[in-house]
């Protein structure tokens, strides 16, 4: 069994690294793509500015010129043998309208972006010899190559116009700030997707492993309460049939005594095992949170008492005592009598079947309380626990592992429903054991208003 179950997380596990890997992969080759399709976006849309451009150098005629005058042609009339330039025809301003305008036909709205716009041929903006236009962050970032992306595109006249082979070359350079950014953005929600299910996945692989983790622990219990019930039940069976078997004797049968004391066996057995079914019922009772409680005002040091005088016989037949401090001045609390005894004589029982051999038995039990809480503590000097076995100790048919001795009787729901009750009383309870030195079990409980 342990085989198959570790065959099975190891495929569990193989199958959920696969699949992480295959997004990842699809993830990466995805903003590939994206980024690709970003970059001949800005491409396309400078492109389809600088044609545009190109179709005002094609003509001599400078309107930015002629309305600075009334006359009806330039005092300078060499400037009409001058093809009019880009840099003279717009302003920054018009330029950069356009570049914008051309982006958000190319669905890139909100690209940033910075240009230059110098008289020469095709080149990097670096060492030009005349700027014409230019915004005003262009000469800080174009250098950066790895988080922005330049365009430069060549502006020349239309073949066949007029100023062909006249007009002055003229260079457009863009450069997309952060394109790789803006690609991310667009691909936020498949990303999303992706990381949410992938999410999902590990969640279920997690809740998975952990219910089959669950599920072997629960088997275990399972078989240890078997052993333990079993256990119990043989012992009574065993000392009634012996009885049974003893009153059929003759001698037996001519003494009344005798058969009292045969008789009174059997009945006191009969009643422990309906005590140990009585015990599994309540246990299954509190699982489906069936029982009612009667609350009551109650006196805690007088319930403490009571309890502790049932005990006395059992300590003094193991040489133990008990030493009972009980200083708190308020111990009324709404509580059921029959409950709250029986999680206070479950404490005591514990500490007294926990014991070491050949130690004296010491609980001390002593109560405190302040405005709101009652402090109720119960410490003993027995084997104590593991660091395991605290953290699991309040778990139903829960039994600290002692091999296949049975020198300590019970089903393992003594401090389930102890901390049942605490908490059914509105109640914490905490522990602290140390290994071979003892337990010590703190109560808190709601004081009566």
């Amino acid at each position: 069994m342990k085989k198959i179950f570790l065959v099975i997380i190891i495929l569990i596990s193989i199958s959920l690294i696969g699949i992480i890997l295959i997004q990842l992969s699809w993830l990466k080759n995805m903003i590939l793509l994206k980024e690709e399709q970003v970059k001949e976006k800005i491409d396309r849309a400078v492109d389809n500015v600088g044609q545009e451009l190109n179709q005002y150098k094609g003509s001599y005629w400078n309107n930015k010129i002629t309305s600075q005058s009334n006359a009806p042609f330039p005092d300078d009339f060499t400037e009409l043998l001058r093809p009019v330039t880009i840099g003279k025809r717009f302003t920054t301003a018009e330029l950069e309208s356009k570049i914008a305008s051309a982006l958000r036909v190319q669905q890139l709205a909100g690209m940033r972006f910075e240009f230059i716009l110098y008289a020469g041929g095709m080149r990097n903006a670096t060492g030009i010899g005349t700027i014409e236009r230019v915004s005003k962050n262009f000469l800080d970032i174009y250098e950066d190559t790895s988080m922005n992306h330049s365009r430069i595109f060549s502006l020349s006249a239309p073949s066949g116009s007029a100023a062909e082979n006249l007009a002055v070359d003229e260079t457009l350079h863009v450069v997309a700030i952060n394109w790789k950014n803006f690609a991310l953005k667009e691909l936020r929600m498949p990303i999303a997707m992706a990381i949410f299910f992938t999410v999902v996945i590990i969640a279920a692989f997690y809740l998975t492993v952990y219910t089959m983790l669950r599920q072997k622990k629960l088997g275990e219990i399972k078989n240890d309460f078997i052993n333990n019930m079993t256990h119990e039940f043989k012992t009574p069976i065993a000392t009634i049939s012996l009885a049974v078997d003893a009153m059929k004797n003759e001698k037996v049968l001519q003494s009344r005594e005798k058969m009292s004391y045969f008789s009174s066996i059997i009945k006191e057995e009969n009643q422990r095992m309906n005590r140990q079914v009585e015990t599994i019922l309540k246990a299954s009772q509190l699982e489906k949170q069936e029982v009612n409680l009667n609350l009551q005002p109650i006196n805690v040091n007088k319930v403490i008492k009571d309890v502790i005088d049932t005990f006395a016989l059992q300590l003094q037949e193991k040489q133990g005592r008990a030493e009972v401090t009980l200083d708190a001045e308020n111990d009324e609390i709404n509580a059921d009598e029959v409950h709250f005894s029986n999680l206070i004589n479950n404490l005591v029982d514990n500490a007294v079947k926990y014991s070491k051999e050949n130690t004296p038995i010491l609980i001390k039990i002593s109560t405190s309380s302040n405005d709101k809480s009652l402090f109720i503590k119960v410490e003993d000097n027995g084997i104590g626990m593991s660091k395991e076995t605290v953290k699991r100790v309040f778990e139903r048919f829960y039994r600290a592992h002692t091999g296949n001795l049975h020198n300590v009787k019970g089903f393992g729901l003594g401090l389930s429903y102890v901390k049942t009750m605490v908490n059914a009383h509105g109640g914490e309870i905490k522990v602290e054991s140390t290994l071979g030195k003892g337990s010590t079990f703190t109560l808190q409980l709601p004081l009566r208003k």
